[in-house]
């Protein structure tokens, strides 16, 4: 995308402190000085930790034509300089300007879980129709709203926002600055619930979607009771559930379905990716698709890295489901893994901002993982894991426990073989990626 000063000008409010552009010179923004190029514009951003604005003079010295700052020091090689109060604000309307320019039909998506596969299969089906931009894997914060809106090219038709949260008031920002046609809320669960407080708390944050959902526009969610109660749209809702589908047919890597009297095949299994895919098949419908389209959309959706990945390493066969984990994600993914494969092993690892209740939330995975009519084999890492460890020995499983990422694998090596599939959850900060290297190096470090 290129901006003429202008339209930089308009979008953000900017007062100009130097200005020696000739008209109708165009020119990107640029946030990092590490990939600027010459005649961009430098947009400074600021976290906990750094301050872009300490490094204008690398951005002008590798290129840049001028730059936007809070403060009111102007550097003699700059063209221009733009002084704003905020850089992020300004950010984010320079974001809104550039969307409302390209006017895609816009899409926004959250949810405890299941908010990045959700955004991958809506655009597996909307790209059957619409040439589509999609926010790139989990870059779900407002950095990286603004780096998926700025990506659009031209005639870019739909565009779909996936929105993360760690606390109150972060995607009301994003979904103001958005104001999208649709709305998709996959579900409310207890993610991040150590943060927020509470479940009723997160439903509220995760509910902060619709604040720039347009009137006419149509708010889609998970047919939760906790959902129904804070969302606050007059407009067009509609609710889906697994409950509405009828289930067809079940095996790894596959799942058959009926659906509002139409059947959908996905290359994935487990119910809640049925269930996620409700909400593609509902957005399709409102946006015109018709049923073939829907269809082979569903069917081209490809699971992305981390996400029920799966590898086979020296012989053993591994599912990688370890990007993220909260309590529901990890019951649901469990409880499908176990179902569809012979000689499963479990390997399951510590959930991460869950609070003071922290113990109890794996202890309840434990319980529910328990109850489930197949015993396997579970290997446990992790001090909070061993709760889940503990409710799984009552119930009669098998549990070995392990100190490390290292132990796992050493544990692996030595004890399992070609027979069995060995799966893989735990919050992203277990780093059970370092299982499967291990496993691939065939070296034992203990």
């Amino acid at each position: 995308m290129m901006f003429k000063w202008e339209d930089l000008q308009e979008a953000t409010g900017a007062s100009l402190l130097k200005n020696n552009i000739e008209k109708d010179i165009s020119f990107s923004i640029s946030t990092d000085t590490r990939t600027i190029k010459s005649g961009d514009i430098y947009l400074p951003l600021k976290g906990a930790s750094f301050d872009g604005e300490n490094f204008i003079d690398k951005a002008l010295e590798n290129g840049a034509i001028g730059y936007f700052t809070t403060g009111d020091k102007v550097f003699e090689n700059a063209q221009i300089v733009f002084q704003v109060p905020n850089t992020t604000e300004a950010y984010l309307n320079i974001a809104k300007f550039y969307r409302e320019k390209i006017n895609p039909k816009t899409v926004a998506i959250t949810g405890s879980s299941g908010k990045t596969t959700t955004k991958e299969i809506v655009y597996s089906v909307l790209s059957q129709k619409f040439k589509t931009q999609k926010t790139f894997s989990n870059h779900n914060n407002e950095i990286g709203f603004c780096q998926t809106v700025l990506g659009m090219d031209s005639d870019t038709e739909a565009l779909i926002v996936e929105m993360g949260m760690r606390g109150l008031g972060e995607i009301e920002l994003i979904s103001t600055h958005l104001e999208p046609d649709f709305a998709i809320i996959t579900n409310v669960g207890t993610a991040h619930i150590g943060r927020l407080g509470s479940q009723d708390n997160i439903a509220i944050a995760k509910c902060e979607i619709a604040s720039g959902l347009k009137q006419n526009g149509t708010f889609i969610a998970h047919n939760q009771d906790i959902i129904k109660k804070h969302i606050k749209f007059d407009g067009e809702k509609i609710y889906f559930s697994i409950n509405d589908v009828e289930i067809l047919q079940k095996a790894p890597s596959y799942s058959k379905f009926k659906y509002k009297n139409n059947i959908y095949e996905l290359n994935v299994e487990g119910d809640y990716n049925i269930e996620n895919s409700l909400a593609a098949i509902e957005l399709g419908i409102k946006l015109g698709l018709s049923y073939d389209e829907i269809k082979k959309g569903l069917a081209s959706y490809k699971p992305i890295e981390k996400r029920w990945e799966v590898e086979e390493i020296n012989g053993l066969k591994f599912i990688n489901d370890s990007y993220n984990a909260n309590p529901e994600s990890m019951k649901a993914s469990v409880k499908t893994f176990i179902e569809l494969y012979d000689n499963p092993v479990v390997i399951l690892g510590d959930m991460g901002e869950l609070g003071e209740n922290e113990k109890l939330y794996h202890k309840q995975v434990g319980e529910y993982l328990g109850k489930l009519p197949k015993k396997v084999k579970y290997i446990i890492v992790g001090n909070l894991a061993k709760e889940i460890g503990k409710e799984l020995e009552i119930s009669g499983n098998s549990v070995h426990y392990c100190s490390s990422n290292e132990d796992a694998s050493c544990y692996i090596l030595d004890n399992l073989n070609n027979g069995y599939t060995i799966f893989l959850k735990a919050s992203r900060a277990m780093k059970f990626e370092e299982i499967l290297e291990n496993i691939k190096r065939g070296i034992c470090k203990l």
